[in-house]
């Protein structure tokens, strides 16, 4: 009996380079699922012991056997994940991820990737949001999907389509990446010399401001409304937050955004959601925990 046959060395090197080849696309479904890098690196190591343990000589298709694990397994945590942030002190935003060398992220399209997309995409049952993330992120055909998350090929066109539905009527029509781009450097310096008019006229009437610091960092612990108020807001703090700031920019879940470095560290990240109507949202990531990802990017 050769080491392959008996799950010895050989085999357990071949399962790892099987893992190795289809690990970006897991983490891409995982991160998605999960809107958390940390939490999504977490779940692969659950996968990868899975897959360790499993009679692998029993399975004809491992791609589809490890997207089925990395999709359940995220389905469960998702669930978990929603009563612990009924305790996250302040708003809870996605982990940002550097999208600059993989702007997919590990699938053919890059859907629900966005920040815009994840914080819908928190609304929508694990399940529905399973299936929108294989559907629209990674093409997989509607029966695949019902194999993966044990539900009829009706069922879950229904679901897709009710996902595709919610997310397309409660999201503004997005602006151009250079728009994106554009609008966030003019809030950088706007907010940067505290410039109420301009910042005021950068705004949507109705943008929202999200700062998340999880209660590690000092930050606003609920969201600041309307295009006025943010304005003052961001006037308010500008005398002593951008003091010694530096600013670099960076991809970030497929769209542009600051880091904020003061004495070499990152400190915060800062990006804008943006459509036609001015900035929708401006979001402040500064949970120590949740930018490591992103700290190393020069």
């Amino acid at each position: 009996m050769t080491d392959s046959e008996s799950g010895g060395p050989e085999d357990l090197e071949q399962a790892a380079a099987v893992f190795a080849g289809l690990r970006s696309r897991l983490f891409g479904i995982a991160y998605r699922m999960l809107g958390s890098a940390a939490e999504a690196e977490d779940l692969l190591q659950d996968v990868w012991l899975r897959w360790q343990s499993s009679d692998r000589a029993a399975v004809r298709d491992p791609a589809a056997f490890l997207a089925t694990a990395a999709t359940r397994l995220a389905i469960n945590a998702v669930q978990s994940a929603r009563v612990r942030r009924e305790t996250y002190i302040g708003p809870w935003l996605p982990e940002p991820v550097d999208t600059g060398a993989d702007p997919y992220l590990g699938a053919e399209r890059g859907e629900a990737l966005e920040f815009a997309v994840l914080l819908l995409l928190e609304r929508l049952s694990p399940t529905e949001r399973a299936a929108y993330v294989l559907r629209e992120a990674f093409d997989y055909p509607y029966r695949q999907i019902a194999d993966i998350v044990q539900l009829s090929e009706v069922a879950v066109r229904q679901l897709v389509s009710r996902a595709r539905k919610r997310v397309r009527a409660e999201r503004r029509t997005p602006v151009s990446a250079a728009e994106q781009s554009r609008l966030l450097a003019a809030f950088v310096t706007a907010a940067r010399s505290g410039d109420l008019a301009a910042l005021e006229k950068l705004l949507a009437a109705d943008v929202i401001s999200y700062s998340d610091g999880g209660g590690a960092v000092r930050a606003s612990h609920i969201p600041v409304v309307g295009a006025p108020r943010v304005a003052k807001y961001v006037r308010a703090f500008a005398s002593h937050f951008w003091t010694g700031v530096d600013v670099a920019w960076a991809s970030t879940n497929g769209q542009t955004s600051a880091l904020l470095r003061r004495d070499g560290e990152v400190f915060a990240v800062l990006t804008v959601n943006a459509s036609p109507q001015g900035i929708d949202q401006v979001l402040w990531m500064m949970n120590p925990a949740k930018i490591t990802a992103v700290s190393a990017a020069p």
